[in-house]
């Protein structure tokens, strides 16, 4: 009796285990033939994503060509090349931007991850990536301003004027920190489709070479320390205005951005990477702060070159972060201007277009006094 129980158990428990394999193996061919089919799907349409970016592509090639040869009415190419990029925007900011190639991920980011895809697959994931690299831009501003003003601080009240080797050092392993991870949020927000400029990757890579540099510099203390830490002081000066001219880059920035996300004129993937076009009172505020930044980075970066060559720090490092601050100032001054040039030559595109529109209504017959 209870051997025949025991075995009716066995067989029973036999028959679960097989009926539970079973379902795995029809579970699994389901899967295997929905990944197909969405598969061949998601191929369908990045075909036609990419034929419906090459028409566009060659659309605005044959506006332009018509244009030239007198066969079409400049205003009318005009409207016809803003229809093209609100087309455009559409297809690079919606839904369908996952199926146009992405941008190559670069050597930087393959040393640090390796053959890692970093492109997310749907847009809403794209912009929380972007939101958080914004948020992050943020909350580092504040720390750039205040940790030289804590070292400062300490220094006149505390250390006699004279900053000790850890603090600095520390500071100096934050930023390499910071930069790092901003170099690498910024490459992948590029693979994502982000309009960031490639200066700004690169200004990155600088300072992460000066960071790391610093970190093996010798901080000279007494006696002479005033003279011996100068270079130090004045880069902890300059960070604590960077970190004000960061704050309000971010506030302005983040303010552009949004007013050219509704114009049509950037993608929602775009983040704020040093432009200085937008509005006016901003704006005359932010450039004066830019060019005194740039200039005094520049000067801090000669000052280390001149301690160097004159023989008070004389330390390899000391040359070479000198002339790492002025190959950023001067990368910066360029970047700022040719901003500054281009968004002159889109106020004054504006402007011819809108004193062309006044004139033609204007010169309507329903405006003609009689």
């Amino acid at each position: 009796m209870g051997g025949s129980g025991g075995e009716n158990s066995r067989r029973k428990l036999m028959e679960e285990v097989s009926g539970v394999a079973e379902l795995v193996r029809e579970l699994q061919d389901s899967a295997s033939s929905l990944i197909s089919k969405t598969f061949n799907e998601e191929q369908a349409l990045r075909q036609r994503t990419l034929t419906l970016d090459s028409n566009i592509k060659k659309l605005r090639s044959s506006i332009d060509s018509a244009v030239k040869k007198s066969l079409l009415d400049p205003k009318e190419a005009e409207k016809l090349g803003e229809e093209l990029d609100r087309a455009r925007c559409i297809l690079t900011d919606g839904d369908a931007s996952f199926f146009l190639p992405s941008k190559a991920k670069g050597t930087f980011l393959k040393m640090f991850l390796g053959p890692v895809n970093v492109r997310a697959n749907g847009k809403d994931v794209q912009l929380k990536v972007k939101e958080e690299y914004n948020s992050y831009r943020d909350r580092t501003a504040f720390m750039f301003l205040l940790f030289p003003s804590i070292l400062l601080f300490l220094r006149s009240w505390f250390w006699n004027g004279c900053l000790p080797t850890l603090p600095v050092q520390l500071y100096q392993a934050w930023l390499l920190f910071l930069y790092t991870s901003l170099a690498l949020r910024e490459n992948i927000l590029r693979v994502n489709g982000s309009d960031i400029r490639p200066w700004w990757i690169y200004h990155h890579y600088c300072a992460m070479a000066m960071a790391l540099i610093s970190l093996t510099w010798e901080i000279k203390g007494q006696p002479d320390c005033a003279e011996k830490q100068r270079g130090i002081n004045l880069f902890l000066q300059w960070a604590i205005m960077q970190g004000v001219a960061m704050l309000l880059q971010n506030r302005y920035q983040r303010q552009r951005l949004y007013t050219r996300i509704a114009l049509g004129k950037a993608r929602r993937m775009d983040v704020v990477w040093g432009e200085t076009a937008g509005v006016e009172g901003q704006l005359w505020l932010l450039c004066p702060i830019l060019f005194i930044l740039q200039g005094f980075e520049a000067y801090v970066g000669s000052l280390l070159l001149r301690t160097a060559l004159v023989g008070v720090v004389s330390e390899w490092q000391v040359v070479v972060c000198g002339i790492l601050l002025i190959l950023m100032a001067v990368g910066n001054f360029a970047n700022t201007v040719q901003t500054l040039m281009a968004k002159s030559r889109v106020k004054a595109k504006m402007k011819k277009s809108k004193s062309k529109q006044e004139l033609n209504h204007g010169s309507s017959p329903r405006n003609l006094k009689l």
